[in-house]
This record gives structure tokens, C-alpha cells and sequence, in this order.
């Protein structure tokens, strides 16, 4: 399986524009630091002689979640785009105040807006599960065998709502919200579908022990998570009987605005990375 092509992004600097507060939140975050960071890691060099490249930066591998391509170079480390999606198809549709229906003609373009949670979840959950679908099975056993970092218990609410966090929406969009319990749970558990379809593409990549072993530990997890809820949601025992991206979809839309502390309070950190 040939390792696909880094996408090129338009970079932050054309979202920082309007996004001035989340940019500068992004700029205080190891995503942006890693940029300069990440690459002089002595165990970064070994993986990368391991899987046959040389420079972190030029590493078609790497690109696939350390950095943001612009115009064949990596240009920054994780960015906007990264979670949202390239933006050259729906910069412009996005950007167009006169449109009323700039967004939903946006996100028809392939923008995953901040509203499509499991979409944003997914893009964590592959990149942090070592999991992303433009990943080759071997060479992600290959990168796990020399000391590629997996956390099979990498949770959203833990990391999304810690130093990452930009949440400035109406009707104050100076203030960076924190989230109530209610919306953490909804978080929390459309965090674990995202994990279930994102282990369970991930697992048939290849039979490498270790790598399956990490994997079923997030595919358990989440399935005893989801279960709390299945009784009450049809969307949730449809996603245990078949973990599909649609089926994720479906069960975050359909538990939006709800509060489930009752089944998973319990379970929310109470720290944040």
C-alpha cells in the first residue's frame, strides 16, 4: 500500500483573518511549537531511518499528521486545516459575508465545520490512534516497533478542552468558553464513536501484535462506553452493530444538545492536557 501524497493547505495565516482569537491559541499549543521541535527528537530519527526516509519535514509519513503542506513544503505543524479540512475548495465560499448560506455552501465544499463534531473527532482519533487511512498497516507497525508514541487511551474532552481550546462563539466571541458537564458528555461519547470506527478500520491494516493490541484497547473502550447508552439511543447500537463514519455521524447528531452526565459523568477528566 504506496503512502499518499501530503495535501496541500492554505495555511493559518488566511484563517487568522477572522480567527485572530483561535489563532493565537493555536500559536501558544504543542501543535504549532512541534514545528520547530519535533524533528531534532533523537527517537524521531530512528523512526524515520526505520521507515526508510531521512528528513522529518520531507517525509511523506510524517506529513500525513505532523505538518501542514503549503505549495510541497511543510510550512507548519498541525494547524486549522488540519481538523477542518483544506480549505483551497471552501476558503472563498466561506469568506463570502454576503452569502447568507456561506457556511452550508462551504461545508458542501468538504469544510468540517466546528458543528460536525464527530468529523473533527475522527481527524483526532486517526491521528492520534496512529490510525489515519492514508497510513500504510506496515509501515505503522513499523513506527510502533521503534518507539512511535500510541496512547490507546487518548481521550477528546481531555485534550480538545485543554490548552487547545477555542471555543469563541456568540454571544460573547471575546471569551474562550468552557464547556458545561452536559456538552462534555456529548463530547466525551461521540469521542469514543469516533475511536470505534477509527480502531476498527485501523486493526485490518495489518496483524502486527502490538499494534492490534493498542486497538482493541480503544475498540473495548469504547464499546463499553457506548453501551451506557445504546438502551436510549437507537444511533448507538446501530454504530456497535455496524462502526461505520456514517453511522458516528448519525449517533452525533443524535445525541447534540442532550446531557448525559447520568451515564458517563463519571468518566469526564477533571484535568486537561
Amino acid at each position: 500500500m504506496a503512502q499518499a501524497e501530503p495535501v496541500d493547505f492554505v495555511g493559518a495565516d488566511a484563517c487568522k483573518k477572522c480567527h485572530t482569537a483561535e489563532y493565537e491559541v493555536w500559536e501558544g499549543t504543542p501543535h504549532h511549537a512541534s514545528f520547530k521541535e519535533i524533528h531534532k527528537n533523537k527517537k524521531a530519527k530512528g523512526i524515520l531511518k526505520a521507515i526508510g526516509e531521512k528528513r522529518m519535514k520531507r517525509s511523506e509519513t510524517c506529513a500525513t499528521c505532523h505538518y501542514s503542506y503549503i505549495d510541497g513544503k511543510a510550512r507548519s505543524g498541525p494547524s486549522c486545516e488540519s481538523c477542518h479540512s483544506p480549505a483551497q475548495e471552501w476558503l472563498e465560499t466561506h469568506n463570502d459575508k454576503k452569502n447568507p448560506n456561506n457556511i452550508t455552501d462551504a461545508i458542501s465544499k468538504g469544510m468540517i465545520h466546528s458543528s460536525m463534531i464527530y468529523d473533527i473527532a475522527a481527524n483526532c482519533m486517526n491521528c492520534h490512534g496512529l490510525a489515519n487511512p492514508k497510513l500504510p498497516g506496515d509501515t505503522a507497525a513499523t513506527m510502533l516497533d521503534n518507539d512511535h508514541p500510541l496512547n490507546p487511551n487518548w481521550e477528546l474532552v481531555e485534550y480538545s478542552q485543554g490548552i487547545v481550546r477555542h471555543r469563541f462563539y456568540p454571544p460573547n466571541v471575546t471569551e474562550n468558553q468552557e464547556m458545561s458537564d452536559a456538552q462534555k458528555s456529548v463530547y466525551y461519547l461521540v469521542g469514543q464513536a469516533a475511536a470505534l470506527v477509527s480502531a476498527t478500520e485501523a486493526i485490518s491494516k495489518t496483524d502486527h501484535a502490538k499494534y492490534n493490541e493498542a486497538q482493541n484497547i480503544r475498540i473495548d473502550k469504547a464499546k463499553s462506553t457506548l453501551e451506557l447508552v445504546s438502551g436510549k439511543v437507537p444511533e448507538a447500537a446501530a454504530l456497535l452493530a455496524a462502526p461505520t463514519a456514517d453511522n458516528g455521524r448519525a449517533f452525533g447528531e443524535a445525541i447534540r444538545g442532550k446531557d448525559f452526565t447520568a451515564e458517563v459523568g463519571g468518566m469526564l477528566p477533571t484535568k486537561y492536557k
